[in-house]
C-alpha cells in the first residue's frame, strides 16, 4: 500500500500537489517502488560493490544533488545493515519495514543534510526493532551516528510504562541539547509517520496528532525547519479539525485560478526590479491549508491574492533592501505589514524582508524578500547547518574519533554569513556565550564537559532553559505537562543584566517578570530575590518584562529567606515555577497564604487554579493532569458560571460563560471542557474603577476596599485624561459571595461613577487563550 493510500489527507492534497510540489521542492515517496525494490533487492542478494542498492539509489541522487562530493560507500553500508535487520518486518500500512528508514531519510536529503545524518536515519530504528546493538553500531560508523540513533531510540515501555513517551521525549531533548541532528531525524520520522497514519485506529490518530501538534511542531518551528512543520500542520489540522479542513480544502479547490492575481503581480514585480537593474527570482508560494484557514478567520472572505504570497530571490543581504525601496517606490505599500527579519532575526534562524504591495488594480499581495541563503535556512532550519561540530578538536569529540564517512564542511557552519552561526549571543533571543550552556554547563567551544558530554555550538538559548528545568522535574507527569506549556510560549524576548559584576542578556518568552529573570540569573539563589530595578527604576518582582528593559535583581544577604506562594502568580518559565514550588514543598510553613483554606488536594485529571486564589477543577477522564487558570479576558470568580477550553500546551482555560471568547472558541470548532468552581469561597478579582479626579480619592477608594474585607494585591492608576480617572486594583476576596457588596461600596465613593470587572488580554498567553 502506498503512503498515499494510507495519508488520511491525501485526496485533499491531490487538489494542490502539483504547486507544493513545486514550492517545497520535495516530490511524496512511492513506496510500493521502494518495496518492490527492497523485496528484490533481499532475493536478488547482494548488490555489486561498486554500485549502490536499487532501493537507496533515489536517496544517493537527491545527497549528490546538494553534496556533489560526498562518498555515498558509508550509505551503501548503512543501507545493507538496515535492510538485512528489517528484513521480514512489515508496517501496518502492508509495505516492507524497510521503505519507512528510506522515505525518513529521503526527507532529509531533500533538506540538504550531510552524510552522518543520512547514515544514522538509515539505521534510527535498527537497535531499538531489531537485533542490532548500539556497540555494533558504534563499531561499523562511528561515535557520531551512534550518538543520533540512540538519541531516537524510545525508551522500553516495560521499564517505565505509562510514563515511557514523557520520557523518551526528555531523553530526546537532552541528545538533541548536544546535538541538533537527532531532533532533525525525530521530525522526518514524526513526518512520514503522520503521512501513512490513515492505517491506525482514528483514536490513535488523534493521540499521536495532538502529540505531534503540542511538542513536535513547536519543536520544528523553534529549529527553523519550516518545510517539516508546514506539512506537519497540515497533516495534524485534518485528523483534529476534519470539517474546518474540508472546508478549507474546498475553498482552495474551488478557486483553481486564484493564483493568476499573484501571477500578474509577479509579473509586474520582475518587470520593476528588471528596470532597477536588480537580479532577482520571483516566485509565486501558495499558502498551506493551515495557513490559508488562518487568514479566511482573520480577513473573512479570500481574494485572489490571498491565497499565496510573492518571495523574491536575491544573491546579498543588500540586495534585499533595494527590492524593498523599488517596491516601496513603484507601488503602495501596506506600511503595517512591514517587518525586518533580517536586522533583527528570529530565534529559530529565520530572516527575510516582510512587506505588503496594492498594485494598480487594488490587489494586495504579501511579499517575502530574501537571498538564497536564507531560503535555504528558512526552509531547512538547523538541518541547512549540517554537522554542529565541524571546526571542533576530533578529541572533543565523543571518544575523540571522527565519524567514518561524514562530511564535515566548515563552509556550511559559516553558512549564516560571517563565519558566525546564526545563534550567536549578539542576536535577539539568544543567551551570551557565558551562559548558552546554562548556569550549570560548561561554557565556550572547548567545554567537552568531563562526563563526556559534548557541547553543540547551535544550541539556542530556549533549548540551554529547556535542559535546564527538566532536571528539577524528576516526575513524568511535571515534566510532560511543563515541555507543553513551555513550547507554547512562540514568542521571545531579551532583557539585558544591569549586574556591574555580570553584564549580558537574558532570554525569557515573551510575558515574563521579574520572577523568571531572577530565576534564569541565579538559579536556587533567587529564593532569595527582594525586588529589582527595571530601567533603573525600582520595580515589584510581578513587573512584566518587555523587549529591550535593563535588570538589575536585588538578593537577599541572608540565606534563610525564601520565595511566596505569590510568586507563583507572576511565574512565567517551567525553570521558575518548578524551583518555587519545590522551595515551599520542602518549607511547609510558608507554603499557605494568608487566608488559605484547607481542604482535599486536586485529584487525578484535576487541577487547581493558583493564580485566582480560587480553586477550579477540570474534569479530564483519561487525559493527562492540565492546569486550570481563569482567562484574563474576563476574570472569572465564584459563582460565575463558567466554560472551558483547551489552549496551546495542554492547559485548560475558564472563562465565564457570557464572554465572548467562548462565542469565538465555538466558531472556531473548538470543544469545550468541563470546569467548576472548588469548594473554597476565597477568589481573587480585577477591578476597574472610573471616576472624576479629586483630592483624596484614592484613600477613600482603599479604605472602602478595607471595609469590605478585601485584601489589595495590586493596584494601578492611570494619569488623568479629561478629569478623568482609571484605578484598576487586583483584590484578594475572602468570600467572593461579598463581590457585588464590594462594587456597589466603590460606586458609592463621592467621584466614582462606575466599577467593573476587568476585561483585557494583557500578555500573548491570554489573547492566545
Amino acid at each position: 500500500m502506498s503512503a498515499e493510500a494510507t495519508n488520511p489527507v491525501s485526496a485533499a492534497e491531490a487538489a494542490v500537489t502539483d504547486a507544493t510540489a513545486r514550492r517545497r521542492g520535495r516530490a511524496r515517496i512511492d513506496l510500493r517502488r521502494l518495496g518492490r525494490a527492497a523485496l528484490l533487492g533481499a532475493t536478488a542478494g547482494p548488490a555489486p560493490r561498486d554500485r549502490l542498492p536499487d532501493a537507496i539509489s533515489h536517496v544517493a541522487e537527491a545527497h549528490r544533488a546538494q553534496h556533489p562530493e560526498a562518498d555515498l560507500t558509508v550509505l551503501r553500508r548503512a543501507y545493507v545493515l538496515a535492510e538485512s535487520s528489517h528484513r521480514g518486518q512489515f508496517r501496518k500500512s502492508g509495505e516492507p519495514y524497510i521503505t519507512h528508514p528510506l522515505a525518513v531519510t529521503l526527507i532529509l536529503a531533500e533538506l540538504g543534510a550531510e552524510t552522518t545524518t543520512l547514515t544514522a536515519s538509515l539505521l534510527h530504528d535498527t537497535v531499538e526493532d531489531t537485533e542490532v546493538t548500539l556497540d555494533q553500531v558504534r563499531r561499523e560508523f562511528g561515535d557520531e551516528v551512534a550518538y543520533l540513533v540512540d538519541g531516537v531510540t524510545k525508551v522500553e515501555k516495560i521499564d517505565y510504562g505509562a510514563a515511557a513517551e514523557p520520557e523518551t521525549f526528555r531523553k530526546m531533548l537532552v541528545a538533541t541539547g548536544n546535538d541538533v541532528r537527532v531532533m532533525s531525524i525525530k521530525l522526518a520520522d514524526r513526518l512520514h509517520n503522520m503521512r501513512t497514519l490513515g492505517v491506525m485506529r482514528p483514536e490513535k490518530q488523534a493521540r499521536i496528532a495532538k502529540v505531534t501538534r503540542d511538542v513536535l511542531i513547536p519543536l520544528a518551528e523553534r529549529l527553523g525547519v519550516q518545510a517539516l512543520k508546514t506539512e506537519l500542520e497540515d497533516l495534524v489540522f485534518a485528523i483534529l479539525h476534519p470539517e474546518e479542513y474540508e472546508t478549507t480544502r474546498a475553498l482552495v479547490a474551488g478557486n483553481p485560478h486564484a493564483g493568476d492575481a499573484l501571477d500578474a503581480v509577479a509579473e509586474q514585480v520582475t518587470t520593476v526590479l528588471r528596470e532597477a537593474g536588480i537580479g532577482a527570482e520571483v516566485l509565486v508560494r501558495p499558502r498551506h491549508f493551515v495557513s490559508v484557514h488562518r487568514v479566511r478567520l482573520k480577513r473573512g472572505e479570500l481574494r485572489g491574492c490571498d491565497f499565496g504570497r510573492l518571495l523574491v530571490l536575491v544573491a546579498e543581504d543588500a540586495d534585499c533592501y533595494a527590492v524593498l525601496g523599488e517596491l516601496h517606490t513603484c507601488f503602495t505599500p501596506v506600511i503595517s505589514e512591514f517587518k525586518d527579519f533580517i536586522a533583527a532575526p528570529k530565534f529559530n534562524l529565520y530572516q527575510s524582508l516582510h512587506t505588503a504591495i496594492a498594485a494598480p488594480d487594488g490587489a494586495v499581495a504579501e511579499v517575502l524578500i530574501r537571498t538564497h541563503r536564507m531560503h535555504k535556512v528558512a526552509e531547512a532550519g538547523v538541518v541547512a547547518l549540517g554537522n554542529p561540530h565541524v571546526g571542533q578538536d576530533p578529541a572533543d569529540r565523543p571518544g575523540g574519533t571522527a565519524t567514518p564517512g561524514g562530511t564535515d564542511r566548515q563552509d556550511r557552519a559559516r553558512e549564516a554569513g560571517d563565519g558566525t552561526l546564526p545563534w550567536d549571543a549578539d542576536r535577539p533571543g539568544t543567551t551570551d556565550p557565558d551562559d548558552a550552556a546554562g548556569p550549570d554547563r560548561p561554557a565556550g567551544p572547548a567545554a567537552s564537559a568531563e562526563d563526556g558530554e559534548r557541547v553543540d555550538p547551535t544550541r539556542p538559548g530556549w533549548l540551554s532553559r529547556l535542559l535546564d528545568w527538566q532536571q528539577a522535574a524528576p516526575d513524568p507527569d511535571t515534566f510532560w505537562t511543563s515541555l507543553r506549556a513551555d513550547l507554547a510560549e512562540d514568542d521571545e524576548i531579551t532583557v539585558f543584566r544591569a549586574d556591574g559584576s555580570a553584564p549580558g542578556t537574558i532570554s525569557l518568552p515573551a510575558g515574563a517578570s521579574c520572577v523568571d529573570a531572577a530565576y534564569a540569573q541565579h538559579g536556587e539563589a533567587a529564593h532569595g530575590c527582594l525586588g529589582a530595578r527595571v530601567n533603573g527604576r525600582l520595580a515589584p518582582l510581578s513587573t512584566v518584562l518587555a523587549d529591550g528593559d535593563t535588570v538589575q535583581l536585588l538578593l537577599a544577604q541572608d540565606a534563610v529567606s525564601g520565595p511566596s506562594p505569590e510568586w507563583l502568580d507572576h511565574a512565567r518559565t517551567p525553570a521558575a515555577r518548578i524551583a518555587i514550588a519545590r522551595w515551599l514543598r520542602d518549607h511547609p510553613e510558608n507554603a499557605v497564604p494568608p487566608a488559605a483554606t484547607t481542604g482535599p488536594r486536586p485529584q487525578v485529571h484535576v487541577a487547581a487554579d493558583h493564580r485566582s486564589g480560587a480553586e477550579l477543577h477540570a474534569d479530564l477522564e483519561g487525559e493527562p493532569r492540565a492546569s486550570v487558570r481563569p482567562a484574563g479576558c474576563c476574570t472569572p470568580v465564584p459563582p460565575d458560571k463558567i466554560t472551558g477550553f483547551r489552549v496551546r500546551g495542554g492547559s485548560v482555560t475558564a472563562h465565564r460563560s457570557g464572554c465572548a471568547a467562548v462565542d469565538t472558541m465555538r466558531r472556531l470548532g473548538r470543544e469545550p471542557v468541563a470546569v467548576r468552581w472548588g469548594d473554597t469561597a476565597q477568589g481573587r478579582v480585577t477591578l476597574v474603577a472610573e471616576s472624576f479626579g479629586r483630592p483624596g480619592l484614592l484613600a477613600d477608594l482603599t479604605e472602602a476596599i478595607a471595609v469590605a474585607g478585601a485584601a489589595v494585591v495590586s493596584a494601578t492608576v492611570e494619569p488623568p485624561s479629561e478629569q478623568r480617572v482609571r484605578h484598576t486594583y487586583t483584590l484578594h476576596l475572602p468570600d467572593v459571595a461579598r463581590l457585588a457588596a464590594l462594587m456597589r461600596a466603590m460606586r458609592d465613593v463621592p467621584g466614582v461613577y462606575d466599577v467593573s470587572r476587568a476585561r483585557r488580554g494583557a500578555s500573548p498567553r491570554q489573547r492566545r487563550a
